[in-house]
Parts: structure tokens; C-alpha cells; sequence
């Protein structure tokens, strides 16, 4: 077993909690690299609350990025790949091609799926741009980076993934960094990082960033930092600093024992 799958299905566990309103029943999926070559994702249909180790399948990247290449590629032949890694009544979540893309080109070696009721309640109007106009306030900088990513809304799967590759290609080319959080309008969050700390950050982050926003839309217009003051905090040393402590920040560990 890989010994970083019980971490991951831990981190899927209190990423469900009901408390913090960011998934319910099958909603969202997690995975992580395995290798160079392979990811390992949850089994589609899979509560991401109850997550177990034999929850999450094996992948290898290529098959995955040769489907987004090939323009004729349909949702039968989506299928049928997926079927070569089914077992045990488990099969790949859809949007492992979507993962596979964060994976690879982001750069991600943790990506978390969610669809969090405050971020959707903006993805979900006519204002969701708002939360990638600027920032807002200096830890949002610390956590998500200068810039955040919002990709309009596309069908999961195979077109939603070919339109994140080529959103993510022009973000790389104009900002030299894969953004830390995705935005799905009418769909949820996509969250990459480097580890399962990492990605828990990104989300509480963002879920606090959509707090802020709506909150002062219901007062008047955001106003966010300017473009000079968003690139002083992201390269301070001391912000540097701060950004590599959180990582080292252990996952909390519940009444019942579970990490």
C-alpha cells in the first residue's frame, strides 16, 4: 500500500466534515501523485466522509492526457479507459482527467475537489468573477497566491478538462505560476498543493475569501489591494516564511481518533 494513501483518505474524511459545509453525500473527489507516471484518485460515487485506502484507484496519466489530445474523443471512449482501471465495483471519478491536468501542467502533487455553499453561493451568480478580480486582504496572498483562476461553466469530464488545460497554459504563460485555486462557475473549487495540509489551506482560505467578497457586495463594492501591494506580500521574506510554516501545520486529529 502506498503510505501515503491513509493520509489522503483522512484528509477526504475531515474535508466532508458536516460542519464545515463543503461537500455531502458522493460531491468531490481527491488524489494525489503517486509517481511520476500515476496519480492515485477516489472511486467515483465514493463519500469523500467515510473515505477508506480502497477508496482510491491507481492511474496513470498518459492514457488520461491522450484523450484530451485527441479531438474526437467522446464520452464512450472515456468509458471504456476508465473500465481498464475498474475493480471491485470501484471506477474513476470523471474528473480524474480534470486531476491528471493539475496534476501534470499545475504542478500539484495534492489536488481536492469541493463544493463549498460559500464559494458556490458566488460561483452560482451573477458576481463570481469577484473572486478573482484582486485581493483582498494579505493572507488570502499568503494561501492562494497573487492569482486565482475562474473558468466558466462546461460540462465534467473530458470538455471541462480541455477547457482547464487551456485556461491553465494561458495563466502559466501570462503569470509564470500555476494558480493554487480553481474556480468552477456554477460548479465548486479545485484546490492544488503540495501536500494534504496544503490543499486544507487552500480551501479554508478560499472559503473565507468568498465570505469577505459577499460580505462587502451586501455593503457596496470590494476593494481590493492594488496590483504593487499584492506583489509586495507575496515576495516578503517574512510572508515567505509564514506561507512554508502552515505547510507544516499537522491535519487535526478528531474525538475519535482519526487524523
Amino acid at each position: 500500500m502506498d503510505p501515503t494513501l491513509p493520509e489522503i483518505a483522512a484528509l477526504s474524511r475531515d474535508m466532508a466534515r458536516e460542519t464545515r459545509g463543503w461537500v455531502i453525500l458522493a460531491e468531490g473527489n481527491i488524489s494525489v501523485r503517486a509517481s511520476a507516471e500515476t496519480m492515485f484518485v477516489k472511486a467515483s460515487g465514493q463519500r469523500m466522509a467515510h473515505a477508506v485506502v480502497e477508496d482510491f484507484l491507481e492511474v496513470p496519466f498518459a492514457p488520461l492526457l491522450d484523450l484530451l489530445d485527441q479531438a474526437d474523443a467522446s464520452d464512450d471512449d472515456v468509458s471504456e479507459t476508465f473500465d481498464c482501471w475498474s475493480t471491485g465495483g470501484h471506477r474513476p471519478s470523471v474528473e480524474s482527467l480534470l486531476h491528471a491536468v493539475c496534476q501534470t501542467l499545475g504542478g500539484a502533487r495534492v489536488v481536492a475537489h469541493t463544493h463549498p455553499l460559500v464559494v458556490n453561493s458566488l460561483l452560482c451568480s451573477d458576481q463570481a468573477d469577484a473572486l478573482v478580480k484582486g485581493a483582498v486582504f494579505p493572507d488570502q496572498i499568503v494561501v492562494l497566491g497573487p492569482r486565482q483562476m475562474l473558468v466558466p461553466y462546461v460540462d465534467p469530464g473530458l470538455a471541462l478538462a480541455r477547457v482547464v488545460r487551456a485556461e491553465m497554459s494561458r495563466h502559466l504563460a501570462l503569470h509564470g505560476e500555476a494558480p493554487r485555486a480553481i474556480y468552477l462557475r456554477n460548479h465548486g473549487l479545485f484546490a492544488l498543493g503540495d501536500s494534504p495540509q496544503d490543499v486544507l489551506n487552500v480551501t479554508e482560505m478560499a472559503c473565507k475569501v468568498a465570505q469577505v467578497v459577499s460580505g462587502a457586495l451586501t455593503i457596496g463594492n470590494v476593494d481590493y489591494l492594488t496590483p504593487a501591494q499584492v506583489d509586495r506580500i507575496h515576495s516578503r521574506d517574512d510572508e515567505v516564511m509564514r506561507r512554508s510554516a502552515l505547510l507544516r501545520t499537522p491535519l487535526p486529529t478528531h474525538s475519535d481518533g482519526r487524523s
